[in-house]
C-alpha cells in the first residue's frame, strides 16, 4: 500500500500512542507533548492502511527543528522516517529556510544512519545532566547583559536548539535568564528557560570554560530552583561536568545539521 503523509489530527492520537508507549525502557513522552504539537501545527503523520509513523517540525527564523520521529515497529526499515523528514524539509524550503536540525542519541546507530543518508552531519555533541534542587547559598554569579553571539549561537528551549538572535537576547536579558560566573578570568554561562511541555522543570543551556566557575553555576541552579518552585533541573552542555552534589549524567546526543539546498 502506498505511503501517505498528511497533517495529524486529534483522532490519530490513540493509534499513535499505542505504538509509542514502549519506545524507551521508561516509556515515551509523546503523550505529554501531543496536544502541544497538534496545536502548533506541522505534526506530520505517515499512513498506510493505518497510521504508521509521526514527526513534528518546528519552523523558526531560518531553520527547521525536527523532533519526535516515531515509527510503528512493524513498519520499520521501510524508509518511512526518511519520507517524514523529507516532507518537513520540503515545507522548510518553501519557507526559504536555510538549515535543518535534529537531535539523536549518540548510541542510536539506526537513526544516525538515517540522518546521514539524508545528508545530515554531526554538528555538535551535547550531554544531558540532571541535578536536584536544594538550598545552596555557596555561589557567586552575575546576570549577563552582553552575550557574544559569535561564541554562543544556539540555546535550548523546550528541547529545541534555537538560534540566539537579537529578539531572544532582549527577552533573556529582560528576564535575567542569563547568568555568569567568572573565576581566574574563565567564564561559565547558563541560559535558563521554563519547559513549555513539562511542569516545574527548569531547562538550562550551560557553556563552561572551567570547573571552578561551573561549580558556582551549579550551586546557583540548585538554589534558584528551590526559590522558584522548580522540581526538576535539566542541563544540556557540550562539556563533561565535574562531580558535584546530586549531579547525574544521563545521556549524550548528536546535534545533526543539514544545509537546505
Amino acid at each position: 500500500m502506498k505511503l501517505l503523509i498528511r497533517d495529524a489530527n486529534s483522532s490519530d492520537k490513540i493509534p499513535i500512542l499505542e505504538f509509542c508507549k514502549n519506545t524507551f525502557s521508561w516509556g515515551d513522552y509523546i503523550e505529554q507533548v501531543w496536544n502541544f504539537w497538534l496545536a502548533e501545527g506541522s505534526l506530520f503523520l505517515a499512513q498506510k492502511e493505518n497510521p504508521v509513523g509521526i514527526c513534528h517540525a518546528f519552523y523558526s527564523k531560518d531553520q527547521i527543528w525536527i523532533e519526535g520521529i516515531r515509527i510503528n515497529p512493524d513498519f520499520r526499515r521501510q524508509n518511512i522516517a526518511s519520507e517524514l523528514v523529507k516532507h518537513a524539509e520540503i515545507i522548510g524550503k518553501e519557507k526559504n529556510l536555510s538549515f535543518s536540525y535534529m537531535l539523536i542519541d549518540t548510541e542510536n546507530s539506526i537513526s544516525l544512519s538515517m540522518a546521514e543518508s539524508l545528508n545530515y552531519h554531526i554538528f555538535q555533541t551535547w550531554n544531558f545532566y540532571t541535578i536536584t534542587p536544594k538550598i545552596n547559598l555557596n555561589f557567586k554569579v552575575t546576570h549577563e547583559k552582553s552575550l557574544n553571539r559569535k561564541l554562543y549561537s544556539h540555546y535550548v528551549k523546550s528541547w529545541r536548539w534555537l538560534p540566539i538572535d537579537d529578539e531572544s537576547l532582549a527577552s533573556l536579558y529582560l528576564e535575567n535568564r542569563i547568568v555568569k560566573s567568572t573565576i581566574n578570568e574563565k567564564n561559565s554561562i547558563a541560559i535558563l528557560s521554563d519547559s513549555e511541555h513539562f511542569e516545574k522543570t527548569l531547562l538550562v543551556t550551560l557553556f563552561s570554560n572551567s570547573n571552578e566557575s561551573v561549580l558556582e553555576i551549579l550551586s546557583f541552579l540548585q538554589n534558584y530552583s528551590m526559590e522558584n518552585n522548580y522540581e526538576r533541573i535539566q542541563i544540556l552542555t557540550r562539556e563533561k561536568l565535574p562531580d558535584f552534589d546530586s549531579l547525574e549524567s544521563k545521556i549524550s546526543f548528536n546535534l545533526m545539521k543539514k544545509l537546505l539546498d
